[in-house]
């Protein structure tokens, strides 16, 4: 899908490919520096997303800022978005379909921001980037390459917060992420916030 931001971001606006669009209050595309080489990709939309338009604002989103900040970069120095566009019902998971419908727009911000890195936030992110066969507990912490990207898998953080013990194996996984940015050269610019 050859496009612009702006064209991308009407596209979702109007997209009603699934039926997430009817519960949902508003689109959360994802946000971010553009043109950011590392991207980061989680699930899907909460309440606190749908209530204030951005992805990862909630309690998941607090602990993903903190986990960049350990590692020295900003959020806003990075490409931050979910693999669906709206919020699911009572926060569930996606379902297959919902993700395939919104496919065209990731593939789309993938394009757009065309990132050297990406970091995968969950099972979701893990499946459908990597494919149905990936499983986050047996991927996490491993390189993979997609089209001369990098790509890493590490636990949401929504699940760190309600299982406090993976979060030093997803600490691991953010020292090998800043390791990786570091071994292309692009570490210390994340760290300034420079494009």
């Amino acid at each position: 899908m050859e496009t612009s931001w702006a064209k991308l971001s009407q596209q979702i606006s109007d997209c009603a490919a699934c039926a997430l669009c009817e519960g949902c209050t508003q689109k959360i595309p994802g946000q971010g520096d553009p043109s950011a080489p590392l991207m980061l990709i989680g699930e899907a939309p909460g309440e606190q997303e749908d209530r204030q338009g951005l992805a990862f604002v909630g309690a998941a989103g607090q602990l993903l800022t903190k986990m960049l900040e350990a590692i020295q970069i900003t959020r806003e120095s990075v490409y931050i978005c979910n693999t669906v566009k709206c919020r699911p019902p009572n926060n569930r998971t996606p379902l297959p379909e919902e993700t395939a419908a919104c496919e065209p727009f990731l593939l789309a911000q993938w394009a757009l921001v065309s990132p050297k890195v990406v970091l995968l936030l969950g099972s979701t992110a893990v499946r459908c980037v990597l494919g149905e066969s990936y499983r986050i507990t047996r991927c996490r912490g491993q390189w993979f390459e997609r089209n001369g990207v990098a790509i890493m898998a590490t636990y949401h953080p929504a699940a760190l917060l309600r299982d406090q013990g993976r979060k030093r194996e997803a600490w691991e996984d953010l020292k090998q992420v800043r390791q990786k940015l570091d071994t292309l050269g692009l570490y210390q610019a994340l760290q300034r916030g420079e494009p």
